[in-house]
């Protein structure tokens, strides 16, 4: 069962490709049949998208075309050459060309993640018994779409991590005048306020002490 339809993939792989550098031909200083031939970027990329869209891990999505080390190489090959930074910014432009993003609400958050391969971002997770962790904070636009994300230690609060991400605006263009940025009550706090206030933004912010509706019981 294909991870998406092809009537998807096969636009994505295009936009894509066109961003994969020419690789140099090298003649081959091996004798024959002493080399193994280089796994084809189209199968890398639909392994790759197979692992984005069922949430699983390089070593299950691995078979007999391709390894979970090789997927692994080739997505840090591509990070290192920013093609993924460049292919972000063509999804984010072409849907706000068709769609439209919605900047004058952002909603910021943070979540843990476990790290258990370690990192100069992970550190100890306060909720996982002091496992390595990684803390992400997340800043998406009214209609959901994701806009940018900072990585930090897990033990690092979300109060501190806001001014970075806030700073990933800068990458998007020209931003609207008046914009409301939606906080939890983890943001409850004078510091908070004078940070939106610097950048002319606007904060709701849930206080604290009081339930947010859907955690409030139901009245009957």
């Amino acid at each position: 069962m294909p991870a998406i339809p092809s009537w998807l993939l096969e636009p994505l792989w295009d936009q894509f490709a066109a961003l994969l550098p020419d690789r140099p031909v090298y003649a081959p200083s091996h004798p024959p049949g002493c080399h193994k031939p280089r796994i084809g970027d189209r199968i890398i990329f639909e392994k790759l998208i197979q692992v984005l869209r069922f949430g699983c891990s390089y070593v299950s999505i691995a078979d007999c075309a391709c390894g979970a080390t090789t997927i692994r190489d080739r997505r840090d090959e591509r990070i290192q050459a920013g093609l993924f930074g460049k292919l972000k910014q063509i999804a984010r432009e072409s849907y706000d060309r068709i769609v439209g993003l919605v900047l004058e609400e952002i909603v910021i958050d943070g979540c843990i993640a476990k790290a258990p391969g370690g990192g100069d971002r992970a550190g100890r997770s306060p909720v996982d018994r002091g496992k390595l962790g990684m803390k992400r904070s997340l800043m998406a636009g009214g209609r959901g779409i994701p806009l940018g994300r900072v990585l930090a230690p897990a033990n690092r609060h979300d109060s501190r991590l806001l001014a970075p991400t806030l700073d990933k605006l800068d990458d998007i263009g020209p931003l609207p005048q008046d914009i409301t940025v939606h906080l939890d009550a983890g943001y409850d706090s004078q510091k908070t306020r004078d940070e939106l206030a610097g950048r002319g933004m606007t904060g709701q912010i849930a206080r604290k002490g009081i339930k947010a509706p859907i955690e409030s019981p139901r009245v009957l």
